[in-house]
């Protein structure tokens, strides 16, 4: 595993110093968009809706839409000016038992692992922590974005779950719950007994992703039978914003280049025909000057 961000967890006067990595991949059979004809791949370019040319990335900026319609660009410098007192830090604010926080806060699942010289204070905390029998409630900054969190032990590990805010989780709000549904209570013991007879131990390892694998399957039927497209290898191409500006530039520079040519050619051109005249007529005036000197001899 690769780690994707560094930092430290800051737990009263001690500071572990710890490195982050992804704890899951969601596996899928990816998939690219093609021209069914030849298996060309389709292409997606950032256009400007207003003038309907092509943004290079770097000119793009985040934009906030105001309820009139009018947009806040905000700049990479607006961003670094605002405050995160977390940064590179994950900072314990409390503990806590696990049951009392309602898993529908929790959005993404990292592991921690210590650097080399906070392998002790790792391991002690560690040890602490799972003798408890709580969870961490922590602070944390990650890709410009503050974060509440979690910090369990799992295998040997801490694993930082982060969590939404309250105002990120929307209210169930729905209809029927005003309603007055009378249930009998047969029925609510009939109910109970058949979840009765299906409780079992969780082993996830019992379960599988069918959809995928038939998915698969067929994908590979298609490789034995030789059904695939092998599309032609289009040459390599710049950015076509580059392409485009230099094109364009170099279609101005042609026209100042000609413009600049027709102006001043004229002159020189004249002169040339002028001194190409005078020899030309200075050639026709010899012979009848022999002529004149014949006859006066």
């Amino acid at each position: 595993m690769r780690s994707i961000w560094k930092g430290a967890i800051s737990f009263g006067l001690v500071t572990i110093p710890v490195k982050l990595y992804s704890a899951t991949e969601q596996k899928d059979v990816t998939f690219h968009q093609v021209h069914r004809a030849d298996g060309g791949r389709i292409k997606y370019r950032r256009v400007c809706q207003i003038d309907g040319e092509e943004v290079p990335y770097s000119d793009i900026a985040k934009g906030y839409e105001l309820a009139t319609g009018e947009i806040v660009v905000l700049t990479d410098d607006d961003f670094a000016d605002l405050p995160l007192t977390t940064s590179r830090r994950i900072d314990v604010l409390q503990f806590t038992p696990a049951e009392q926080i309602d898993p529908i806060y929790f959005a993404k699942t990292y592991y921690l692992e210590p650097d080399a010289q906070g392998a002790k204070p790792y391991v002690l905390l560690r040890d602490a922590l799972e003798r408890s029998g709580q969870v961490a409630v922590v602070k944390v900054a990650l890709r410009q974005r503050e974060s509440l969190a979690t910090l369990r032990v799992r295998d040997g590990i801490f694993v930082l779950e982060t969590m939404l805010w309250p105002d990120e989780v929307r209210v169930a709000d729905f209809p029927f719950l005003e309603e007055d549904v009378e249930v009998r209570p047969q029925e609510l013991k009939m109910a109970e007994s058949l979840i009765e007879t299906m409780v079992a131990d969780f082993d996830p390892g019992e379960y599988r992703d069918a959809y995928r694998e038939a998915l698969q399957e067929v994908i590979e039927a298609k490789v034995a039978g030789r059904e695939v497209v092998a599309p032609e290898v289009a040459p390599e191409e710049g950015p076509a914003v580059d392409l485009m500006a230099a094109l364009r530039a170099s279609v101005e520079a042609a026209k100042k280049e000609r413009e600049a040519a027709k102006k001043p050619a004229a002159k020189p051109a004249a002169k040339t025909a002028a001194k190409s005249a005078k020899p030309a007529a200075e050639e026709e005036e010899k012979p009848a000057a022999k002529r004149r000197a014949k006859k006066s001899a």
